[in-house]
């Protein structure tokens, strides 16, 4: 069993599903666990339940909308004003949306959401979480990544807007980041690595109509619990026989294959 005593553990998405039942198992673990959500009165409930249920009283919540890019930073600020240690970051936050929006920023809410916020709040926390190493740099991913393909005319999908294909988009996004990041950071102490939770029964795409609303009512009896979807990220962020290991795609708690188009070089640079 990982020990976390004195470390702290970010975990972004924290209000729901799959984030807060990482960090839930964190705060288990002893981790100083620092919950990220959109809902002030949901964070606070939700963070005052993860004290409850994992005895542990250092679990607090920080209130932002990543999609916004003036959030995300004002987010980074706080963190680094409030927290000497960043042991473990967990970018977690995610939405699939039905029909094209734009964020306050004019991008396209998947890519903003889904990734860039990966990349802004993992790249204003750095210099701190490399200043903690070892540390560990967990993003979640998803086996949807496979039917994601990036067209850099048109990463936003203003030329054909599909959620299926903007989630896929978002999610080779991300591996795509963790790969580069990962050589950017040989020699630091820091790991960086991907998790697929697998199909999780969550608030994930509620709200949506359309053809997402449908598949997510019809197939949530059979998806795997937000507690079961968690396992993978909660294992990459505390297990002591992985605390080398980099650059990698994990399912299950187990290394996985990701798309050849995840491995492509040139595309990560041209992403970065």
């Amino acid at each position: 069993m990982a020990d976390m005593n004195g470390k702290t553990a970010i975990v972004t998405g924290a209000t729901n599903g799959i984030g807060k039942e990482t960090a839930l198992g964190l705060a288990r673990l002893g981790a100083h666990v620092v919950l990220v959500g959109r809902d002030a009165r949901k964070g606070a409930a939700v963070a005052a339940a993860i004290k409850e249920q994992s005895g542990n009283p250092a679990v607090d919540f920080l209130r932002a909308d990543l999609s916004a890019q003036a959030e995300v930073r004002a987010l980074a600020d706080d963190i680094l004003a409030r927290y000497p240690r960043i042991d473990v970051l967990v970018n977690n936050a995610g939405g699939v949306f039905g029909q094209r929006q734009l964020t306050a920023d004019g991008i396209e809410q998947t890519f903003a959401f889904n990734h860039l916020a990966y990349f802004l709040l993992t790249n204003l926390l750095l210099d701190r979480i490399v200043a903690s190493a070892p540390a560990r740099i967990v993003n979640v991913s998803s086996a949807a990544h496979h039917m994601g393909q990036l067209n850099f005319d048109d990463l936003q999908g203003k030329q054909h807007y599909s959620a299926f294909l903007a989630y896929g988009r978002s999610k080779l996004a991300n591996l795509l980041f963790t790969y580069d990041l990962a050589r950017r950071l040989a020699g630091t102490g820091v790991t960086v690595n991907a998790a697929h939770p697998g199909a999780v029964a969550t608030g994930f795409a509620k709200g949506n109509s359309g053809l997402w609303g449908v598949l997510f009512g019809i197939f949530r009896p059979f998806m795997r619990t937000p507690a079961e979807g968690a396992q993978t990220s909660i294992y990459l962020a505390s297990a002591p026989e992985i605390a080398d290991v980099t650059g990698m795609y994990f399912a299950d708690q187990q290394p996985a294959h990701s798309s050849r188009a995840s491995h492509d070089r040139q595309a990560q640079q041209q992403l970065w």
